[in-house]
């Protein structure tokens, strides 16, 4: 599945590189190294899970040297993949991270404790939408088509599995990425105390 774009299905040898990627662009869309200093900490939480239980659905665009500087992954069913994450991923990295005690002392707790409850991503708002994903480009990829690709790829992919609605989260304040996702046909979906993130659907249908 190459192109002139670089895109290409993930390979197990991407896991360093879309590690890198999710930390690049953690921090509303920037590097977050500042906020989290384990530098597996995001990647354990939004990327490297997805890579692991549905590989099939990862795909990256490549330099053109064989490193990843892109990715579109994500699960085409979020009750499933929340069950395979408490039972097949959790026990590879909670002793790394063990579920932090009482209230958070900072942001590494915070998103620990995310770590610690993949059943926050079940809400019934989204069961006609039940695949989601996260989709993220290295700065010096942006706004050059690349993100457009991967989305279009992954719907394909969903569409394939006959998926017919998918969703996102994103936090609030990330304005450049609400207008990517608008231009890519997501619509807003209420849900009660979303706390500093929206969400987001649409159809898996071509129209992009």
């Amino acid at each position: 599945m190459t192109s002139v774009t670089g895109l290409r299905p993930y390979r197990p040898d991407d896991r360093a590189a879309l590690a890198d990627i999710c930390v690049r662009t953690a921090d509303n869309g920037g590097d977050s190294r500042r906020l989290y200093p384990d530098l597996e900490l995001m990647p354990s939480i939004f990327a490297a899970p997805y890579a692991y239980l549905e590989p099939d659905l990862a795909f990256v665009i490549d330099d053109g040297a064989g490193r990843a500087v892109g990715y579109i992954l994500g699960t085409a069913d979020t009750p499933r993949f929340v069950t395979e994450f408490r039972k097949r991923w959790l026990p590879l990295v909670e002793d790394r991270y063990p579920r932090p005690e009482g209230a958070p002392r900072g942001p590494d707790d915070e998103m620990i404790a995310l770590l610690h409850n993949p059943e926050r991503m079940v809400l019934p708002e989204l069961a006609r939408y039940p695949a989601h994903l996260h989709i993220d480009l290295l700065p010096d990829r942006q706004r050059k088509g690349y993100g457009r690709v991967l989305m279009r790829t992954f719907l394909a992919a969903l569409r394939a599995k006959g998926v017919e609605g998918v969703h996102l989260s994103m936090l609030t304040a990330n304005t450049p990425a609400r207008a990517f996702y608008d231009r890519l046909g997501f619509t807003e979906m209420p849900v009660p105390d979303p706390g500093p993130v929206s969400y987001l659907v649409r159809s898996t249908e071509p129209d992009l």
